[in-house]
C-alpha cells in the first residue's frame, strides 16, 4: 500500500500543478468591452472637409489593446447610411467564424440603425493585427490598430522597447470612396486612385494644407521604439522607411519571426510588421516616408508620398528640432521589384516549426485580371473598360460573386439549397502558359458562388500563381481564420518538378497575408483546424470588387470543441 501511495503521490502533484496553471491562466485573461459607433464624421484633410464614415468620430479608429488569452466584446452600433460589418484582421476566430466580419460570408451586414456585438478570444498570437470595415470600401476610412501583448507575466523575445507606436499607412480620396467604387461598378471601368497616401491618418508635409498636422513620432536619443507598422490601404503595396535609420524587423502578422534588419519594407494591403528603430542618429527631425510599389505595368497608380516626423526629444534637439527641416529618405522607384523581393524573401520563424509535410489537398489557383465582354443589351456606359469590355477578376477562372439573401456560414449552417455550390476547381480548369501571352479565348472569366470543401484537420497546400492576364502585378492575398506557412516563392510558372527544391520546411514564416509576386507564384500550407466558412481574396480592395476570391468551407471535426459554436442570438439576418 505504500508503495502505491509513493506512486500516485507524485501523479496526483502534477495533475494539482497542471490545475493550478490553468485556473492561473484564466485568472490573468481579462475580456475588453468596447462601443464602435459607425457614423459620418466631418474630417478635413487636402483642404476640404468630407463627411467621412468613422469610429466613435476618430479617423483612424480606436486602437484596441489586449493580451494574449484575453476576450474582446465589441458592441457595434451602425449610425451610418451604408451598411457595415468589422473584420479582425488576423484574428485566428476559432470556432467563432461569426464574428469574423466579411459582409455576406460569415454574416449579413449590419444595417443603419442596426447593432451587433462581436465575441471572440485570443488564441496563441501576438503582435500586431488590425480591424477594419470588410463591407464596400468603408475600410478606406473606418480601421484601426489591434495590438496583442504577450501574457501577463510573460515578455517579447527580445529586449522590451522604451516606446510602442502605431503606424498606419493609409489611403484618402478627396471625394466620397464609396462614389468612387459605385461608379467603377457602374461603368465596368477602373475606379479612380486615391489623391494621398497618410500616416496615422495625415498625409503629412509634401500635401497641400497638410504641413501643420502632419504626425510626429517622438523618441529620445539611445531608446528603442516598436513600430507597428501596418498597411491600412485599399489599393496600393507600400514601401516604407525613415531616413538614415535601419529597421530591424521582429514580427509580421502577429507572429514573431527571426530579427533582420533593413532599411525599408515593403507591406501589402492588410500586411502588418513589427520593426524596432533606435534613435541612434543626431538629434534632430527624420522623415518617415512611405509611397507606392506599383507592379503592374501601365496601371494608373497614385504617385504620392506620405511622411510623417521621427523627432528626437533632447535638451539639444528640443528648442532648435522644430524648425529643422527633416532629413529626406531614400525611397525605392516604384517599379521596384526586385527590392520588394528580396524583403518578403528575408522572412523566417524564430525556430524550428511543424510544417505539414503528408498533404491532404493540393491545389494549385491561378491568380488574376480579366475582361467581361459587354453583356447583351448593356449600354456603352456600363462597359467603359478596354475595348468596350468590363473589368473582372478571378481565381481558377471563377470570378467570386457575393451572396445577397443569406451568408454563405448561414446558409452552410442552416443548411440552406441555392446560396452556393462546392465545386470551385482544385486547378485551373484550362492549362496555359501563365505568366507569358494569354490567349484572349481565356480573358473572360466565369461568374459563380463556389467553395472548396475541406475535412475537418486536412492537411493544405495552395500553390498561387500569378496570370499575365491583361496585366500582371503583385497580389497580397490573405486568408481569413488562419496563419499559413510561405514554403516558397518564384517568378515564371510554377514547377512541380524543380520548385520543389527550393521550399523551406524548416523554419518558414507564418503570416495570414502573401504577396504573390508579379509574374510569379507563391505556396502555402496550413492545417484545417477550424471549423467555418472562410474567404480568401486579394486584399486590394479593387480586386475583390472585380470577383478576385474564393471561399474554404471546413467540416466540422468530431468533438464539440472541433465544431462550429452556435450563431449569437443578436446576429444579423439579411
Amino acid at each position: 500500500m505504500e508503495a502505491m501511495k509513493s506512486i500516485v503521490n507524485p501523479l496526483s502533484s502534477i495533475y494539482f500543478v497542471c490545475i493550478l496553471l490553468l485556473f492561473a491562466n484564466a485568472a490573468s485573461a481579462k475580456t475588453h468591452y468596447h462601443d464602435f459607433v459607425i457614423q459620418a464624421t466631418p474630417v478635413k484633410r487636402l483642404c476640404k472637409t468630407h463627411n467621412s464614415i468613422t469610429v466613435n468620430g476618430k479617423f483612424p479608429g480606436p486602437t484596441l489593446e489586449v493580451n494574449n488569452g484575453d476576450t474582446l466584446v465589441v458592441n457595434i452600433v451602425n449610425r451610418a447610411r451604408y451598411n457595415v460589418t468589422i473584420h479582425w484582421h488576423g484574428v485566428r476566430q476559432m470556432r467563432t467564424a461569426w464574428a469574423d466580419g466579411p459582409e455576406f460570408i460569415t454574416q449579413c451586414p449590419i444595417r443603419p440603425g442596426k447593432s451587433y456585438t462581436y465575441r471572440f478570444t485570443i488564441q496563441g498570437q501576438e503582435g500586431t493585427l488590425w480591424w477594419h470595415a470588410h463591407s464596400s470600401w468603408l475600410r478606406a476610412t473606418v480601421y484601426g490598430a489591434l495590438i496583442i501583448h504577450p501574457k501577463q507575466g510573460e515578455n517579447y523575445p527580445f529586449p522590451k522597447p522604451k516606446r510602442e507606436t502605431p503606424v498606419l499607412l493609409g489611403e484618402w480620396w478627396d471625394t466620397n470612396p464609396i462614389d468612387v467604387v459605385r461608379r467603377a461598378t457602374r461603368t465596368g471601368a477602373a475606379p479612380n486612385v486615391s489623391d494621398a497616401y497618410t500616416i496615422n491618418g495625415q498625409p503629412g508635409d509634401l500635401y497641400k494644407c497638410s504641413k501643420q498636422d502632419t504626425t510626429i513620432v517622438h523618441m529620445d536619443s539611445g531608446e528603442t521604439n516598436l513600430l507597428r507598422v501596418i498597411n491600412a490601404g485599399l489599393n496600393q503595396q507600400l514601401f516604407f522607411t525613415v531616413a538614415n535609420h535601419k529597421l530591424t524587423v521582429v514580427g509580421a502578422d502577429a507572429n514573431y519571426v527571426k530579427p533582420f534588419t533593413t532599411s525599408v519594407l515593403m507591406l501589402g494591403p492588410g500586411q502588418t510588421t513589427d520593426v524596432l528603430i533606435k534613435a541612434d542618429q543626431t538629434p534632430s527631425r527624420y522623415y518617415m516616408a512611405a509611397r507606392a510599389y506599383a507592379s503592374a505595368q501601365g496601371a494608373p497608380f497614385d504617385n504620392t508620398t506620405t511622411t510623417a516626423i521621427l523627432e528626437y526629444k533632447t535638451a539639444s534637439c528640443s528648442s532648435n528640432c522644430a524648425k529643422t527641416k527633416p532629413v529626406s529618405p531614400s525611397l525605392p522607384a516604384y517599379n521596384d521589384t526586385a527590392t520588394a523581393t528580396a524583403f518578403t524573401r528575408k522572412f523566417r520563424s524564430p525556430k524550428k516549426v511543424e510544417v505539414p509535410t503528408e498533404i491532404d489537398e493540393n491545389l494549385f489557383i491561378s491568380v488574376g485580371l480579366g475582361l467581361e465582354n459587354c453583356p447583351r443589351g448593356a449600354r456603352s456606359r456600363n462597359c467603359q473598360g478596354p475595348n468596350g469590355t468590363r473589368f473582372a477578376a478571378s481565381m481558377n477562372n471563377v470570378s467570386f460573386v457575393l451572396p445577397s439573401n443569406f451568408s454563405l456560414l448561414q446558409a452552410h449552417h442552416q443548411g440552406i439549397p441555392g446560396v452556393f455550390s462546392t465545386d470551385f476547381p482544385a486547378v485551373p480548369p484550362v492549362k496555359f502558359n501563365y505568366t507569358g501571352n494569354v490567349s484572349r479565348s481565356l480573358w473572360q472569366p466565369i461568374r459563380g458562388t463556389k467553395l472548396y470543401k475541406l475535412k475537418y484537420g486536412a492537411t493544405v497546400q495552395v500553390v498561387l500563381q500569378g496570370t499575365g492576364i491583361f496585366t500582371a502585378e503583385n497580389h497580397p492575398i490573405h486568408l481569413h481564420g488562419y496563419d499559413f506557412y510561405i514554403i516558397a516563392e518564384g517568378f515564371g510558372n510554377f514547377n512541380p518538378k524543380t520548385d520543389t527544391s527550393k521550399f523551406n520546411l524548416v523554419n518558414p514564416p507564418l503570416r495570414n497575408t502573401a504577396s504573390l509576386p508579379v509574374n510569379g507564384w507563391t505556396v502555402i500550407r496550413f492545417v484545417a483546424d477550424n471549423p467555418g466558412v472562410w474567404i480568401m481574396h486579394c486584399h486590394l480592395d479593387v480586386h475583390i470588387t472585380w470577383g478576385l476570391a474564393m471561399a474554404f468551407l471546413v467540416e466540422n471535426g468530431v468533438s464539440e470543441l472541433e465544431s462550429l459554436e452556435a450563431p449569437p442570438v443578436d446576429f444579423p439576418v439579411c
